[in-house]
């Protein structure tokens, strides 16, 4: 069967109008193909905005509500920070870090929400600098802003529904101030019971492991104290080369200068690797996940 079109009668020659023909089949072939396709694309369209996505940030407010709804009412708070690391690592080390080591510690939970990173802390005295303030870039707040932050975000999540609200926190100097913070909550909040309740938790063991653990299978390797370093050294540069190595200046860390205390580094990060580095991200995960799971279990 054909489909018939008129043309115009161009009066090129005294002659009846002509026709065009085209066939129909390629018409009905185009549309079936294009009908299948959108019929197979629809089930994954209509799947993707929330099925496997566990940052809070990347959620509409209805998807966030449904998932809490069916169960998800564990949330994680990651704590980073920005401060100097000498002249080879970016300042947002701690960020990167916290932002996804949480995602992977929330996917092997399960049910687990991730909030946005906490990146303002205590860094230390901003006049006169002291510590790592007295390196350009370092953002500092006072302790007590800090708790009042990590307070007001914890309420807000229970307002909406969470239950078990856990800081991560990945930089040392402010882990008295999360186990502050969740004490204070859970005085407050331990008034409450039934469907209300709610508990917070410093999870001191997330960044505990890289000072124990993680420093152990460094030196198995071969790797001294000195080596490893305190801040900026090789467990510093290999956590970050594991996570996001485009924060690590490796070529200039190659070639150029070794950085000391003065310049904000202790240690020596020359022979960072992300090998060693998935060690410690391994160890962290692996961890948390456990200490997590005993904090429901116990607290069920």
């Amino acid at each position: 069967m054909t489909l018939q079109f008129p043309l115009p009668n161009v009066s090129l020659a005294p002659r009846a109008p002509s026709t065009l023909r085209i066939s129909r089949k390629p018409l009905v072939s185009l549309f079936a193909l294009t009908f299948s396709c959108l019929l197979a694309a629809a089930p994954a369209m209509a799947a993707a905005p929330a099925g496997d996505k566990v940052m809070l940030e990347e959620l509409t407010s209805t998807e966030l509500r449904s998932r809490i709804d069916h169960g998800a009412t564990t949330v994680l708070i990651p704590i980073g920070g920005v401060e100097q690391s000498g002249p080879y690592i970016a300042l947002g080390k701690h960020n990167v870090r916290a932002g996804l080591l949480a995602r992977q510690i929330a996917q092997k939970l399960g049910n687990t929400i991730v909030a946005p990173v906490v990146s303002y802390v205590p860094e230390g005295a901003i006049s006169p600098p002291a510590g790592h303030m007295r390196h350009a870039g370092t953002l500092s707040i006072p302790p007590a802003a800090f708790e009042a932050v990590l307070e007001g975000a914890a309420a807000s999540l229970r307002q909406h529904g969470f239950r078990d609200i856990i800081f991560l926190g990945d930089h040392g100097g402010y882990q008295k101030n999360e186990q502050n913070v969740a004490n204070k909550l859970n005085r407050a909040w331990g008034k409450t019971a039934g469907a209300n309740a709610a508990r917070a938790y410093a999870l001191l063991d997330y960044y505990d492991i890289t000072q124990t653990a993680y420093i152990a299978e460094l030196q198995k390797r071969g790797h001294s104290s000195a080596e490893i370093g305190l801040h900026a050294g090789l467990a510093d540069a290999a956590l970050m080369l594991a996570t996001d190595p485009s924060l690590v200046r490796s070529e200039a860390m190659a070639h150029g200068p070794k950085p000391g205390v003065a310049d904000g580094v202790r240690g020596d990060a020359t022979r960072a690797t992300a090998e060693l580095g998935q060690i410690g991200v391994k160890l962290q995960v692996d961890t948390s996940v456990a200490a997590i799971r005993q904090l429901l279990q116990r607290n069920k």
